[in-house]
């Protein structure tokens, strides 16, 4: 049978075809060129001890016949690999992409692979991806804990295997480990003093899952500020909402309640934006009869109509800072200093939906 196909495939079918061709090794290269394999592996490393002709050459024909490391057979022999493993709970979130970016920018300049995987929030895959680093044989391991994780021995497992780990955003408290924060505290604090200062009288905080740092330390701002104003807080002022569609399903309620809210400060903008559209879908006017800040300055906080005032999260930075201390500690730089540990100051973004 002979299989015709258009034109355009033929750039698709020589792609196919070199793909599968099988990659020359240093055996093939010293036997093409009439040298030993340990004088062509010294040639691929600029060792000054091969004359520069014979690196020239060496280098040329590696070129020409697209010779690619085995970085198996390098892990093998080394004691580690350059392989750094970052797990995102979710990569469609702004800040998570942003920790990513930052991630990556520094990986590029300091010589390192990044192996990227998505928790997608649930404490299972977290588990699977751990173990797929494991076997991928990953020097250390940049992660932030998926919402339902409260189990921890999946992370102990890799300290047992020296790989070093340092947490972003949602840390892990049960093992002692190196993490990089952003001051939620003091974000939280302020986005608050702002609303109450601004006139607001009853604000509603919309919270994550309670065990988690970020959710605690959210509250916790939220909570102070309120007591030093001497603000009146109830059990029904806080409640678990951390996604838009949880927003949009129960504040339309609370907003036609007699003792409605005022106010309302949210854990992220997702949920920000979705307490912006109950409110219009009941009718009540932002900023003018009720005022909503979020938590991050992604996308969403500008998309918005009007924008979201928000707390700016600083995502690349916190990236940036965890990829520094992992490599700290892989390079030997960061001395006997066991908890290189990092707080990533916020800023309020006064915009549209607050006074």
């Amino acid at each position: 049978m002979v299989l015709l196909f258009p034109l355009y495939y033929l750039p698709l079918i020589e792609t196919l075809r070199t793909m599968n061709k099988p990659q020359i090794t240093i055996k093939d290269i010293a036997k093409a060129l009439n040298v030993s394999p340990s004088t062509v592996s010294r040639a691929l490393k600029d060792n000054p001890d091969i004359s520069q002709d014979t690196r020239d050459a060496i280098n040329k024909y590696a070129r020409e016949h697209n010779y690619k490391p085995n970085a198996l057979a390098l892990n093998l022999r080394t004691s580690r690999s350059n392989t750094i493993g970052v797990i995102i709970p979710q990569l469609v979130h702004h800040f998570f992409s942003c920790v990513l970016s930052g991630i990556e920018m520094q990986a590029a300049k300091a010589g390192y692979n990044i192996l990227v995987a998505q928790s997608n929030e649930e404490y299972e895959q977290e588990v699977k991806i751990v173990h797929s680093f494991l076997a991928a044989r990953v020097c250390g391991v940049i992660t932030s804990l998926a919402k339902d994780t409260s189990q921890y021995d999946h992370y102990q497992e890799l300290l047992n295997n020296n790989i070093p780990i340092v947490f972003y955003d949602r840390i892990c408290t049960g093992i002692n480990t190196e993490r990089v924060v952003v001051d939620d505290y003091a974000g939280s604090f302020a986005a608050v003093e702002y609303m109450i200062q601004t006139g607001c009288k009853r604000i509603l905080f919309y919270s994550g899952p309670p065990h988690l740092e970020i959710s605690k330390n959210r509250r916790n701002g939220y909570l102070d500020a309120m007591r030093k104003y001497k603000v009146p807080v109830d059990d029904n002022m806080i409640k678990l909402c951390d996604t838009r569609e949880q927003a949009i399903a129960i504040t339309p309620d609370l907003l036609e309640k007699k003792n409605r809210p005022d106010g309302f400060f949210a854990i992220n903008d997702e949920t920000a934006s979705g307490i912006l559209y109950a409110c219009k879908l009941v009718g009540l006017k932002v900023p003018d009869e009720v005022s909503i800040c979020g938590f991050t300055d992604g996308a969403i906080a500008q998309s918005t109509d009007p924008k979201l005032t928000t707390v700016e999260q600083h995502g690349q930075e916190v990236g940036e800072s965890a990829f520094e201390i992992l490599i700290g500690r892989l390079e030997g730089t960061s001395g006997e200093q066991k908890n290189n540990n990092r707080i990533v100051k916020t800023n309020l973004v006064v915009r549209g939906t607050t006074k």
